[in-house]
């Protein structure tokens, strides 16, 4: 089949866990290949998927090329596929706006060099080399909080007709009027905010859930969560939160029996911790009432490596949109949106969103 060409924006660790993908399973035979969700999404592999673009914004990246800007620092995840060629895609400089916060040039190792006498291009700029790219889906992975940026590059997929795959808490999908706009050019888009494979949403999502298929009464929770990567050290700054705390919260709280009062649901990032790179690492706490309300608890500690456990979503959604492409069809994919996304435009329960998504994989049958 046709290569599915994809641009990413940032080019952190998210991006490095992806890439290495599309090299390890390459190699991998079917029977053998573990880690997806599925080998074939419409008939399209892994395999399939190249990059053709990328747009960072820190020194130690531009300019090289994208196999080794992905192990660049300061990125820090696992390195599971050391054997990736030249890919002949060199990292472009992308547009800054809000996409760092300020305060992390006061951090080493992971200090992030930005400019550096490089000319920051402008919307009809970054169109033309999306253009020139031949790339058919733009994917987000800029830094938690990128407001500006994330709009920025939103409207250079619609002037450049691209599809898009929001990774990041940025509300595009799930906003009307941007959910709007891309159906009215025909393009296809999957957002907002990537879950991870099994992951401190899904997880949380899930024991939820239970609780509300047993008849628990849900009557206070918590997530924590700590990691030693840059997306942990981007969200120091809590006004960068706003709109991750918003989706990670209403993905629980929309598979609960009944809605929790804000003071007694606390759900969010927590704190830096260097030395656990991109080790992430969650802390979930539920108490409830049994039969008879005689009060129970349950507290689960979860460790994950933050960006494979991204990526194994991402490709996927990578490949539904493709076969929106392919469908001609145009705006939100509202099954992959609510079972790829912790802030759809429409939440449903994870076994619906499965079923949706299973369907749209199989087609207008």
């Amino acid at each position: 089949m046709n290569a599915i060409k994809i641009a990413i924006v940032g080019v952190g660790n998210c991006a490095s866990a992806l890439v290495q993908g599309l090299y390890y399973y390459k190699s991998q035979p079917a029977e053998k290949a573990s880690g997806l969700m599925h080998w074939q999404v419409g008939g399209y592999t892994p395999g399939d998927i190249k990059v053709v673009a990328a747009f960072d914004v820190d020194q130690r990246k531009v300019g090289k090329d994208l196999s080794a800007a992905i192990f660049a620092e300061p990125n820090c995840t696992a390195v599971f596929c050391k054997d990736i060629t030249s890919t002949g895609v060199t990292v472009q400089m992308g547009r800054v706006l809000d996409g760092i916060a300020d305060h992390m040039a006061e951090y080493e190792p992971h200090r992030t060099f930005v400019r550096a006498g490089l000319s920051e291009p402008d919307q009809a700029q970054v169109v033309q080399l999306l253009k020139e790219s031949r790339a058919e889906i733009l994917l987000n992975y800029l830094p938690v909080g990128s407001e500006e940026a994330s709009r920025f590059y939103a409207e250079c997929a619609l002037e450049a007709g691209l599809a898009l795959v929001n990774n990041i808490p940025v509300f595009i999908a799930s906003d009307p009027q941007w959910a709007a706009r891309f159906a009215a050019k025909g393009i296809p888009i999957i957002g907002d905010d990537i879950k991870a494979q099994i992951g401190a949403t899904i997880t949380h999502r899930v024991l939820t859930d239970l609780f509300k298929k047993r008849g628990v009464s849900l009557d206070r929770t918590y997530q924590l969560n700590t990691g030693g990567n840059t997306d942990f050290l981007n969200m120091l700054n809590r006004k960068r939160l706003s709109s991750k705390k918003k989706s990670k919260t209403e993905a629980v709280q929309s598979v609960a029996a009944r809605r929790l009062d804000q003071e007694n649901i606390h759900i969010g990032p927590s704190d830096y911790v260097p030395w656990q790179n991109d080790n992430k690492v969650c802390f979930i706490r539920m108490e409830g009432r049994l039969f008879g309300d005689v009060p129970m608890n349950l507290e689960l500690r979860l460790s994950v490596e933050d960006s494979p456990n991204s990526a194994a979503v991402t490709i996927d959604a990578i490949r539904c949109v493709k076969l929106a492409l392919d469908r001609g069809l145009g705006g939100v994919l509202e099954g992959p949106s609510a079972y790829f996304c912790k802030h759809p435009p429409r939440q449903f329960s994870d076994d619906d969103a499965y079923r949706l998504t299973e369907a749209f994989i199989r087609g207008p049958a």
